[in-house]
C-alpha cells in the first residue's frame, strides 16, 4: 500500500511536469526530489516509467524529470539496487541518442544522470557507452560529452576503457564535418588526456598500476596529427579554441620524438593564434603545458624558437590588466608560467632579450619587462645565481624611471633581488638607497600620480610598497642583517630623508635587536671603518629633535626613541640604565593620548627634561659642547618645519645650561644672534626660548650677550644694511627688536625670580620701555608678552612683598592703552590677553593704585572683550576660538584678583554691576560671555569663603534674580553658566549661614542634575527645567529675600531674550507655588506690580504667567488676592480682566473667589440716594463702589468656561444673589466719576463691557445660567426680550415672571435648591427685591414643574407667608400664583382647596377700593380655581402624596462555557488563518485581529506568542514562515486535549481548495503542506491521503500559477504519510 502511494504522489507530480509557468515547473521537480530523498528507488522508477509511456513528451520537460533524476542520483546512488540502476541507464542511453541533433539541455540533463550512476555503477554505465560507439560510425555528440565528464569525475573508472574508446573514436574523427561534433570530440580528447595524466600521477591509487604512458601515445598521435593539422585551420574561433585547449594536455602524451618533430609546427601555429583571439587565456594555458612538455624530454627544437616565443609572451605580459577581468589577468599568470619554463631552459637567451628592453620609451613594455625579470629571479633562482652581477647592473636605468608605474614594478624587483642575495654584490647598495627614497615620498603628493581612471589605491602607491619592503626585508630575510646594519644609519640625518625616518627607524630598530642578541661586539659601531655613519651626537640630536612631532610620518616619535634606547650603547656607555627606564615611560605617555589629545607643550618639556637628566647623567663637558654643536649644525635642517626648529632652539639652550664652560655658552649664543632668520615668527620665538633656558644656568653671561649684541657692530650694520632698502628696513629692524624683546621676557621667566628681582629695572626693563612707542603689531606683541613675563616673574618671586615697582602705574596704562588700541570687530592678537595678564600679576604689587584706576581697568577689558564680534566659521576657527578662551581666561583672571582684594558681598556686588549690562544685553554672544565671567567669579568667591561671624548675604535676592532666568537663554552656553551662578550663590547662602566649606546640601546639589535639560531644544523640556530649578531655589532661600528676589524677577519679564523672560515667569509662578504662603502682607504690592507689569511688558507668554501668578497667590491667600483686584480702578482694563479670569482655573479656587465675590458683592447697600435739587423730584439713586467691582469681577470670572464646576457648586446662592442684584440696581445711576469716563469712551486698554449697574448685573446673571450648563435658559429668554424687560423698571416685573418660566422648562431640577435660597428674601428691606422673588415663584406655580418636583408644598408655603406682605404689588403676585395652580397642578387643586380659597376670599377683602388690583387679581384666580373644586374640598382638606418607586431587575446567566467556546475556536481555525491572504484587507485584518483574540484561550502559550509576534497591526507577515511557525504549534503535546484536530484542519482545508479567490485557493495547500510535515505518526489515521492526492491534483490545473505552485509543494510534503 505504501509502494503504491508513493507512485501516486510521484505520478501526479510527472503529470504536472508540463506546466507552462517555469515556476511551477521548479516547485515540482523540487517536489519530486524531496520524494527521492526518502524514497530514492521507488520515485526513479516512477520517473523511468513515465518516461517510457510518455514517449511524445516534449524536450524541455523531459529534461525537467532528468535533472530531478540527476540530483536524486547524486546523493543517493548507492542505495540503488542493480537492476534499477541497470534499468535507468537503458532510458538514459536511450533518451541520450534519440535525438541525432544536439539539444543542449535536455541531453546535458541525461549526461549528468549518466555521470551520477558512473560514480557507482562505472562498469554498466561504460558498458552501455561503449555499445553507443559503432565501429565506422560517428558517435552522438552526447555520448562524446558523457564520456569526456566521466573520465574527469571517475579517472580511475574511465582510463582502464581508454584505449578501447580511442580505438572506436579514432577512425571516424575524418568524418566529422561539423564544427559542434567536432568541439565535442576535442573536448573529450582533452579530458582523456587530462584523466590519464592524472592517472599516471596516482599509480599508487590506482585500480591497474601496469598502465602505462606508451598504452596511449599512438591513439593520442593520431588525433594530434588530425586536430593540428586540419581542424586547428578552421575559420570557426571557438573550434580553434576548443583544438587549442585540447593540445596542451595531449602534448604530454605524445611520443618523445613525435613531439620533437611536431614543435617546429605546433610552436608557431599556437603562437599565431595570439592574433587571432582576444581571450587568449586558454592559448597561454595550453603553450605553457607544451614547452614543459618539450623540456621534460630534453627537445633542442625549443632553441630555435625561443625568440619567437619571447617576443609573443612578452607582448602579452605588457598588456594593461584589469582587476575586473579574470581570464585577462589568469592569462597573464599563465604566460609568466611559460617564461619560468624558458627561464630553466635558456637563462642566457632569457635575459639577453628582456634586459635591454627596460631601456625603451614605453611605460608598459618597461613594467611588464620588470615584471618578468622579478617573476624569473623568484621561480628560477638557480639559473639565475650566476647572472646577479649582470641583472644589477641592467637595473641603473630603471633606478632613474620616474614613472610611478615603473617605480612600482622597480620596489618589486628589489624586494625579490633581497630575497634571493642581489643586494649583497657590489651595487646593491644603490637598490637599498632607491628603496629609502621611495619611502622619503610625501603621502599625499607622488610622482605622476595616476589619474582617475586608474584603479591604483592608497595602499599601492610607491611608497607603501616601498615602506612594506624595507620593513620586510629588514625583519625576514636574514641575510640582509649585515648589509643593511649599520649602513640603513647613514639615511638619518639628509633633511631629503626625511619622509622615511619612520620606516627607516623601524628597521634600524629590529636590526639592532638582532645585533644585540648576537653580542656586544657586533652590535658596537666601528666609526673608523665606517666614515660616512653620522655621529652619536648627529644622531642623539636628529633623534631626539623629530620626537618632538610624535605623529609625523606615521608615528615616527615612538620609533625615534625606541631606536635611541636600543642605540644607548653607541651613544654613551653610562646612559643604558637610565634611558630603559624613561624612553618606556615616555612611551607609554604617548600610548595614553592621540594626535588630537596630545599636550604639545607638556610633550615637549618631558622631552626636555630626558635631555637634562641624560646630560647631568653623562656629566662631560666635552660630549655636552659637542652635542651642542651638532643641535647648532642641525639648524639648516629644519627651515622648513619651524615647531621642529623651535624646539631644537629649546634642546640647544638646554645643552648650554648644563655646559660649564662660560666660553662656549657666549660663542654660541652669538652665533646664534648673528644667523638666526629673524622674519620667521617661529625662530624668533625658538631664539627667545633657548635664551630663556640658558638663562637658568647662566643669567649674568646671557643678559651680557643680548648687551653685547645690541652694542654690537654686528647688530648696527645689520641695520644699516637694512636702511638701505627702504621699502622693508623698517620691517626688518622690527623683526630683529621683537626677537631681542622675546629673549628679555623669555630670559625674565625662566631665570631664578630672586636673581631677576635685581635686574628687572635696570637691565630688562629699560631695554623694553624705550620701544613702547611702536606702530608695528608684531612688535607691539612682543612688546606686551615680554611685559607679561617680565610682570609674572615679579610677582612669582618670594621677595614679591618687599619690592617696589616704581614704574607699576605707567606699565599698567601702558597695557590699557594698548587693550583700547585693539579693534572690536575681531580678534586677530593675544595682545588683549597679555595685557590683561600683565594687569593681573601687577595687582598685588606695591605700589597700590586707587580704586578709581582699577575701575577705570576693568570697564576697559570688560568693554575690550564683551563687545568682541563673534568670529565667522571659517578655516582658522580653532585657531581663533583658543585665543578667544585664552582672552577670556586672562579676563577672568584679572577680575578675580581684583576681587581677591575685598571678598564680602559688596565686593562681589561691585563686580556683578560691572558685568550686570552685559548680562542684560541684547547680544547673546555677550550675555554668554559675561555668564561665563560671572560663573567664574562666583566660584572662586564660593571656593575661598571665609566667614568668621554669621553675617546675612544681604543681596542673595538680587543676584539670584539676575541670573536664574537666565537658564533659558537662547544660547545654551549661557544657560549652562547661569546654572553654575546659580549653584555657587544658593551655596554662598549656605556658607554665611554657618555651613562648612564641604557640605554638600543634596537640594541644591539637584541643580547640577539638571544641567543636561538645559541643552535640550525642546522648550518643554528646558522651561520645566528652569521649573525644577525655581523649586530648588524658593526652598534654599531665606525668607527676607524672597520679596527682593521676586520684585527682581518681575523686572526680568521685559528681556530683550524672550526665552528669559518666559523663565522668569515660570520662576515666579514656582516661587509663589512654593513660598507664597508668607507673602500675604505683600499681596498687594505683588498685585499691583504684577498689573504694572502687563501695562509696560509686551509678549504674548507675559499675560498666561500673569494669571497662572495670580491664581498661585489665590490658592494660598484667596481673600488678600480678591481685595486687592477688586481695588482696581473701574472700568476694568483688559489686563485685569485676564487677570480674574486666571482665578476660575480650578474648581475649587473659583469656588472660594465667587463665595468671596457674592459676600463683597452683599457686604454694602446697592445704591445710595443723593438729594434731588428739584423740589418734588424723587431723589437719585447712586451705585456703590463695592458691590459694582464685585459684580463686574463676577461677570470676568464667568467669562472663563473652566469656571463651571464652581457655579455648579454654588449655583443657587449665585442666582439667587444676582437676581436680587439686578431687581435692587433697576434705575440706579453710575457715580459720577464713572459716568464721565462713560461718555469720554473707555481707553482702548480698557474693557468695553457696559458698566450700567443694572445691565451689568443681567449680563452676569446670564454668564452664570451659561456657565452652569442652562444655555436653553438663557437662548429662551433672549428669543423673548426677558433681558431687556429685566433691566426697565416697567418690564422688570414680567422679566422676572418669563425667567420662572424659562427656569422651569429647561432647568426644573435646579429649582428646589433655588428656592431655598430665596426664602430669606421675604424679609428683604428692599420692596422691589420682594416683587421680583414674588413674581419668581407665583410663575413657577404656573407649570407642573412644581409638582413633579414636589415643590408645590413649599411654593405654597412661600406665597402663603407673603400674602401679609406690605406691598401690594407683592400681595397680587401671590394670589396670581396660587391661581396658576389651576394651569400648572389642576390635579393638585382640590387637595389645597381650602388653603386657595381661603387665599382667594382674603384677596377680595384686599383693601376698600373693589378696583384694588389685589382683589381684581383674587377674582381672576377664583374663576380658574372654581371649576376644579367639589363642595367637599371646601369643608376639608386632604393631603396626598403620591410615592412611585421603579422595580429594579437584575439578570445574571451562569454557566461554564470555555470548552464549547475552545471548540468554535478550533473549528474556525484553518478558516481564519486561510483568509489572512484574503484579497480584501479589512478580511484580512479582522482574521489577524479574531486569531491575536483567540491566541491567550487556546492552552498553548507556543502558539499564543507566535501569533502575538507574527500578526501585530503594522507588521509585514511573512505568510509561509508563520504557517509553519502555527502548524508546528498545532502539533505539540499541549494540543493532545483535540485528538481529531489534524482531521478537521485538514478536512476545511480540502474545502477551501475549491474558493473563488487566488489567494486562499493558493494558501489551501500551503497549510496542508505544513500540517503533514508536523504531524505525529499517532495521528496518520486521520489523513485521508488519497482524498488529497485527488485534490491537489485538480489544484494542479489551476488556472493560478501560485495556486499550482503551492499544491506542487505540499504533494512534495506528503512524502511522509506515504
Amino acid at each position: 500500500m505504501t509502494e503504491s502511494y508513493m507512485k501516486k504522489l510521484s505520478s501526479t507530480l510527472l503529470d504536472a511536469i508540463t506546466d507552462k509557468d517555469p515556476l511551477v515547473q521548479e516547485q515540482v521537480c523540487s517536489a519530486l526530489c524531496s520524494l527521492g530523498e526518502v524514497r530514492p528507488v521507488e520515485m526513479l522508477r516512477t520517473c523511468e516509467e513515465y518516461l517510457r509511456q510518455h514517449d511524445k513528451l516534449a524536450h524541455p520537460y523531459r529534461a525537467a524529470v532528468l535533472r530531478a533524476m540527476e540530483r536524486v542520483l547524486s546523493s543517493r546512488a548507492s542505495e540503488l539496487d542493480k537492476d534499477t540502476a541497470s534499468t535507468i541507464i537503458l532510458l538514459a542511453s536511450s533518451e541520450m541518442t534519440r535525438m541525432k541533433d544536439l539539444v543542449g539541455d535536455w541531453q546535458q540533463a541525461v549526461s549528468g544522470v549518466l555521470v551520477a550512476l558512473g560514480r557507482q555503477f562505472i562498469s554498466k554505465v561504460m558498458e552501455e557507452l561503449l555499445h553507443r560507439l559503432q565501429p565506422g560510425a560517428l558517435p552522438h555528440c552526447a555520448v562524446l560529452h558523457t564520456l569526456a565528464s566521466l573520465s574527469v569525475a571517475n579517472a580511475f573508472g574511465v582510463v582502464p576503457f581508454l584505449p578501447s574508446i580511442l580505438s572506436s573514436l579514432l577512425p571516424v574523427l575524418g568524418m566529422a564535418k561539423q564544427d559542434t561534433v567536432r568541439m565535442a570530440f576535442c573536448s573529450a580528447l582533452q579530458r582523456f588526456s587530462e584523466g590519464a595524466l592524472e592517472y599516471l600521477a596516482n599509480l599508487d591509487r590506482a585500480p591497474d598500476p601496469t598502465v602505462r604512458k606508451d598504452a596511449f601515445t599512438t591513439d593520442i598521435f593520431s588525433a594530434y596529427d588530425v586536430l593540428f593539422h586540419h581542424w586547428l585551420q578552421s575559420r570557426e574561433a571557438k573550434l580553434r579554441l576548443a583544438v587549442v585547449e585540447a593540445l596542451g594536455p595531449m602534448s604530454h602524451l605524445l611520443p618523445s620524438e613525435r613531439l620533437e618533430e611536431q614543435l617546429p609546427k605546433l610552436l608557431p601555429g599556437i603562437l599565431a593564434l595570439y592574433k587571432k583571439h582576444s581571450e587568449t587565456f586558454y592559448v597561454s594555458k595550453s603553450l605553457g603545458q607544451i614547452l614543459e612538455a618539450a623540456v621534460s624530454v630534453g627537445s633542442r627544437t625549443l632553441d630555435t624558437q625561443l625568440d619567437a616565443l619571447l617576443a609573443a609572451l612578452h607582448s602579452q605580459i605588457c598588456v594593461p590588466v584589469e582587476s575586473s577581468s579574470p581570464l585577462a589577468m589568469s592569462n597573464q599568470k599563465e604566460a609568466l608560467r611559460c617564461f619560468t619554463v624558458l627561464a630553466c631552459n635558456s637563462p642566457d637567451r632569457l635575459l639577453a632579450f628582456l634586459l635591454p628592453r627596460l631601456d625603451t620609451n614605453n611605460e608598459r613594455t618597461r613594467v611588464g619587462t620588470l615584471q618578468v625579470v622579478r617573476h624569473v629571479i623568484n621561480s628560477a633562482a638557480a639559473q639565475m645565481e650566476d647572472k646577479k652581477p649582470f641583472i644589477l647592473s641592467s637595473m641603473r636605468l630603471p633606478l632613474l624611471d620616474t614613472n610611478s608605474k615603473v617605480k612600482r614594478a622597480v620596489v618589486q624587483v628589489i624586494s625579490a633581488m633581497a630575497h634571493h642575495g642581489y643586494l649583497e654584490q657590489p651595487g646593491g647598495e644603490a637598490m637599498i638607497e632607491y628603496i629609502v627614497q621611495q619611502c622619503a615620498l610625501p603621502p599625499e603628493q607622488e610622482p605622476e600620480k595616476p589619474g582617475p581612471s586608474s584603479k591604483d589605491s592608497k595602499a599601492d602607491s610607491v611608497r607603501a610598497i616601498s615602506v612594506r619592503t624595507l620593513y620586510l626585508v629588514s625583519t625576514t630575510v636574514d641575510r640582509m642583517n649585515h648589509v643593511l646594519w649599520p649602513y640603513l644609519l647613514q639615511f638619518l640625518i639628509p633633511v631629503r630623508f626625511t619622509g622615511a625616518l619612520t620606516p627607516l627607524c623601524r628597521s634600524l630598530m629590529h636590526l639592532a635587536q638582532k645585533r644585540q642578541e648576537a653580542g656586544a661586539d657586533t652590535f658596537l659601531i666601528q666609526y673608523d671603518t665606517h666614515a660616512s655613519l653620522p655621529s652619536p651626537y648627529a644622531v642623539t640630536a636628529r633623534l631626539l629633535v623629530v620626537s618632538s612631532s610624535p605623529y609625523l610620518g606615521d608615528g615616527r616619535g615612538v620609533v625615534a626613541l625606541r631606536l635611541l634606547s636600543v642605540l644607548h650603547p653607541n651613544i654613551h656607555p653610562l646612559l643604558g640604565q637610565h634611558w630603559e627606564t624613561t624612553v618606556p615611560l615616555l612611551l607609554g605617555y604617548l600610548d595614553e593620548h592621540m594626535e588630537e589629545t596630545l599636550p604639545q607643550e607638556e610633550w615637549e618639556e618631558r622631552l626636555l627634561m630626558f635631555l637634562r637628566d641624560t646630560l647631568a647623567i653623562v656629566s662631560d663637558n666635552v660630549w655636552i659642547c659637542q652635542l651642542s654643536l651638532e643641535l647648532c649644525r642641525q639648524l639648516p635642517c629644519y627651515d622648513g618645519a619651524p615647531q621642529e626648529k623651535n624646539f631644537l632652539y629649546k634642546c640647544i639652550g638646554t645643552t648650554l645650561g648644563a655646559a660649564s664652560s662660560k666660553e662656549v655658552v657666549r660663542k654660541h649664543l652669538q652665533e646664534l644672534l648673528e644667523t638666526a632668520r629673524y622674519q620667521e615668527e617661529a625662530e624668533r620665538e625658538g631664539l627667545a626660548c633657548c635664551f630663556g633656558i640658558c638663562a637658568i644656568s647662566h643669567l649674568e653671561d646671557t643678559l651680557a650677550q643680548l648687551e653685547d649684541f645690541v652694542r654690537s657692530e654686528v647688530f648696527r650694520k645689520s641695520i644699516g644694511i637694512l636702511n638701505i632698502f627702504k621699502d622693508r628696513s623698517e620691517n626688518e629692524v622690527e623683526k630683529v627688536k621683537s626677537a631681542l624683546i622675546l629673549c628679555y621676557g623669555h630670559v625674565a621667566a625662566r631665570a631664578p625670580c630672586e636673581l631677576v628681582l635685581a635686574k628687572v629695572e635696570s637691565d630688562i626693563l629699560r631695554n623694553v620701555f624705550q620701544h613702547f612707542n611702536t606702530k608695528d603689531p608684531a612688535l607691539k606683541l612682543c612688546l606686551v608678552q615680554s611685559v607679561c613675563m617680565i610682570s609674572h616673574a615679579i610677582c612669582s618671586s618670594t621677595q614679591a612683598g618687599s619690592f617696589h615697582f616704581s614704574r607699576k602705574a605707567e606699565l599698567v596704562a601702558q597695557m590699557m592703552e594698548f587693550i583700547r588700541a585693539e579693534p572690536l570687530d575681531s580678534l586677530r592678537t593675544p595682545i588683549r590677553k597679555k595685557a590683561m595678564l600683565t594687569c593681573t600679576y601687577l595687582v598685588s604689587v606695591e605700589p597700590a593704585l586707587d580704586k578709581q584706576a582699577w575701575a577705570d581697568v576693568i570697564r576697559g577689558c570688560l568693554h575690550s572683550v564683551m563687545a568682541l564680534l563673534p568670529e565667522p566659521k571659517g578655516e582658522d576657527g580653532g585657531c581663533q576660538e583658543s585665543l578667544y578662551l585664552d582672552t577670556l581666561h586672562a579676563l577672568e583672571d584679572l577680575l578675580t584678583s581684583l576681587l581677591q582684594q575685598n571678598m564680602t558681598p559688596q565686593g562681589l556686588q561691585m563686580m556683578i554691576e560691572h558685568l550686570s549690562p552685559w548680562i542684560k544685553s541684547p547680544r547673546g554672544h555677550e550675555r554668554a560671555r559675561a555668564l561665563g565671567v560671572s560663573a567664574h567669579l562666583l566660584r572662586y568667591f564660593l571656593e575661598h569663603l571665609r566667614v568668621s561671624a554669621l553675617v546675612p548675604f544681604h543681596n542673595l535676592g538680587l543676584l539670584v534674580g539676575l541670573f536664574s532666568p537666565r537658564c533659558a537663554d537662547l544660547w545654551p552656553a549661557t544657560r549652562q553658566e547661569a546654572m553654575d551662578c546659580v549653584h555657587s550663590l544658593l551655596y554662598l547662602q549656605l556658607g554665611y549661614e554657618g555651613f562648612s566649606q564641604d557640605y554638600r546640601d543634596d537640594v541644591v546639589e539637584r541643580l547640577l542634575s539638571l544641567k543636561d535639560g538645559l541643552v535640550h531644544p525642546d522648550p518643554a523640556i528646558l522651561f520645566h527645567t528652569c521649573h525644577s530649578v525655581g523649586q530648588i531655589i524658593a526652598r534654599r532661600l531665606p525668607p527676607d529675600q524672597l520679596i527682593s528676589l521676586l520684585l527682581t524677577m518681575f523686572e526680568g519679564l521685559g528681556d530683550h531674550d524672550q526665552n528669559c523672560s518666559r523663565a522668569a515667569t515660570v520662576m515666579i509662578n514656582c516661587l509663589l507655588q512654593e513660598r507664597g504662603g508668607a507673602l500675604q502682607e505683600k499681596v498687594p504690592e505683588i498685585v499691583s506690580v504684577l498689573r504694572s507689569k502687563l501695562q509696560e511688558v509686551q509678549g504674548e507668554h507675559i499675560l498666561p504667567a500673569a494669571q497662572h501668578s495670580i491664581y498661585l497667590l489665590a490658592t494660598q491667600h484667596c481673600a488678600a488676592v480678591v481685595s486687592s483686584l477688586l481695588g482696581s480702578p473701574l472700568p476694568l482694563d483688559s489686563h485685569t480682566c485676564m487677570l480674574w479670569r486666571a482665578l476660575a482655573a480650578e474648581p475649587h479656587l473659583a469656588t472660594q473667589v465667587l463665595g468671596l465675590l457674592l459676600e463683597m458683592m452683599n457686604r454694602d447697600v446697592p445704591f445710595k440716594e443723593s438729594r434731588a435739587f428739584l423740589l418734588g423730584r424723587t431723589p437719585d439713586r447712586v451705585a456703590t463702589l463695592l458691590p459694582l467691582s464685585a459684580s463686574c469681577a463676577l461677570f470676568e470670572v464667568m467669562s472663563t468656561p473652566a469656571v463651571g464646576p464652581a457655579v455648579l457648586e454654588l449655583y443657587p446662592q449665585l442666582f439667587v444673589a444676582l437676581l436680587l442684584r439686578v431687581s435692587c440696581t433697576v434705575g440706579v445711576q453710575l457715580p459720577r466719576n464713572l459716568q464721565a469716563l462713560e461718555r469720554r469712551g473707555a481707553s482702548p486698554a480698557l474693557a468695553t463691557r457696559n458698566l450700567e449697574p443694572c445691565s451689568s448685573a443681567v449680563d452676569t446673571l446670564r454668564a452664570v445660567l451659561l456657565r452652569s450648563g442652562s444655555e436653553d435658559v438663557a437662548q429662551r429668554m433672549d428669543q423673548e426680550g426677558g433681558w431687556e424687560l429685566l433691566r426697565t423698571s416697567a418690564g422688570h416685573e414680567e422679566g422676572a415672571t418669563r425667567l420662572a418660566r424659562a427656569m422651569a422648562e429647561h432647568a426644573g431640577p435646579r429649582l428646589p435648591l433655588v428656592l431655598k435660597a430665596l426664602a430669606c428674601t421675604q424679609s428683604s428691606v428692599y420692596e422691589v427685591q420682594r416683587v421680583t422673588t414674588t413674581a419668581f415663584l407665583a410663575e413657577l406655580l404656573n407649570s407642573n414643574v412644581a409638582n413633579d418636583l414636589m415643590l408645590l408644598d413649599s411654593l405654597l408655603e412661600s406665597l402663603a407667608a407673603r400674602q401679609k406682605d406690605t406691598c401690594a404689588s407683592v400681595r397680587r403676585l401671590v394670589l396670581r400664583g396660587l391661581a396658576n395652580l389651576a394651569s400648572g397642578s389642576p390635579d393638585k387643586v382640590r387637595a389645597h382647596g381650602p388653603q386657595l380659597l381661603t387665599a382667594m376670599i382674603g384677596g377680595l377683602d384686599d383693601g376698600d377700593n373693589p378696583h384694588s388690583p389685589v382683589a381684581l387679581e383674587a377674582m381672576v384666580g377664583l374663576a380658574q380655581l372654581l371649576h376644579l373644586m367639589e363642595t367637599w374640598d371646601l369643608r376639608s382638606g386632604l393631603l396626598h402624596v403620591a410615592i412611585r418607586i421603579r422595580p429594579f431587575f437584575d439578570s445574571v446567566c451562569h454557566g461554564d462555557c470555555e470548552d464549547i467556546f475552545l471548540d468554535q475556536v478550533m473549528g474556525g481555525m484553518a478558516p481564519l488563518l486561510l483568509h489572512l491572504q484574503d484579497p480584501q484587507t479589512t478580511v484580512a485584518s479582522a482574521c489577524r485581529f479574531a486569531l491575536l483574540m483567540c491566541g491567550p484561550n487556546l492552552a498553548c502559550e507556543e502558539l499564543s506568542a507566535a501569533f502575538q509576534k507574527h500578526l501585530q497591526e503594522g507588521r509585514a507577515l511573512h505568510f509561509g514562515e508563520f504557517l509553519n511557525t502555527t502548524c508546528k504549534h498545532l502539533a505539540s503535546p499541549q494540543m493532545q486535549h483535540f485528538p481529531d484536530l489534524l482531521g478537521r484542519l485538514l478536512s476545511t482545508c480540502l474545502f477551501y481548495c475549491k474558493s473563488s479567490w487566488e489567494g486562499v485557493r493558493a494558501a489551501a495547500p500551503l497549510l496542508t503542506g505544513f500540517l503533514v510535515l508536523h504531524a505525529e505518526p499517532r495521528q496518520q489515521p486521520q489523513v485521508d491521503l488519497d482524498q488529497l492526492i485527488s485534490a491537489f491534483q485538480i489544484l494542479l490545473k489551476d488556472p493560478a500559477p501560485e495556486v499550482r505552485t503551492r499544491a506542487a509543494e505540499a504533494l512534495g510534503r506528503l512524502v511522509k504519510l506515504a
